[in-house]
């Protein structure tokens, strides 16, 4: 198909979204820029993953040729209007946690497709239902799984994910950091 042939730039560092890109059967190649991922504090935390793609994807176009195909993407935890972002060390991953723990939150990934000056701003949305979480099972996690790359100071498909997950309603991959079927979707009709 089509589709699979076009060569894509990812504008994104995070080894999830190439991994989830090498399953997908895509053709692409990382190239990304370090980006100022800071947003106005009076900005909607819903709108703020497509935001930063976008910013990702622009902060790109500068170091590939003008008919490369570009993606960038990046994601938010949302708990009761704020943000999660990545931990800053141990002692944020385990307060982070400890927010999140028995709770249901919002992971927005927000996608930015670029190309010459076409561009394209979509979002994943998914709930994630997490069962409550003991100071022992935070202090395992964070010790063994060091999730300081990681928005809400997680990985779904780790540890957390397999054992204290009850539930996601909406896509697992947006979770994981791309949402592959709007992904795909949207590649399909760009």
């Amino acid at each position: 198909m089509k589709i699979f042939e076009q060569k894509i730039i990812l504008a994104s560092k995070s080894p999830r979204r190439k991994q989830l890109l090498e399953i997908a059967g895509f053709n692409f190649e990382v190239k990304a820029l370090e980006v100022d991922e800071s947003f106005s504090p009076t900005m909607p935390v819903a709108e703020v993953a497509a935001y930063l793609a976008e910013k990702k994807a622009d902060a790109a176009h500068s170091l590939v040729d003008t008919n490369a195909l570009i993606l960038a993407a990046d994601s938010v935890v949302i708990l009761e209007d704020k943000i999660y972002g990545k931990p800053e060390d141990e002692t944020d991953a385990k307060q982070i946690l400890r927010q999140l723990s028995g709770k249901v939150h919002r992971v927005i990934t927000g996608v930015c497709l670029l190309q010459y000056n076409k561009k394209r701003i979509f979002s994943g949305v998914s709930e994630v239902h997490f069962a409550p979480l003991s100071e022992e099972e935070i202090e395992y996690y964070v010790q063994k799984y060091q999730p300081y790359d990681k928005a809400g100071a997680y990985g779904i498909q780790d540890w957390i994910g397999w054992c204290k997950v009850l539930k996601i309603e909406g896509s697992y991959s947006n979770v994981m950091g791309l949402p592959m079927e709007l992904v795909y979707k949207e590649l399909s009709s760009f």
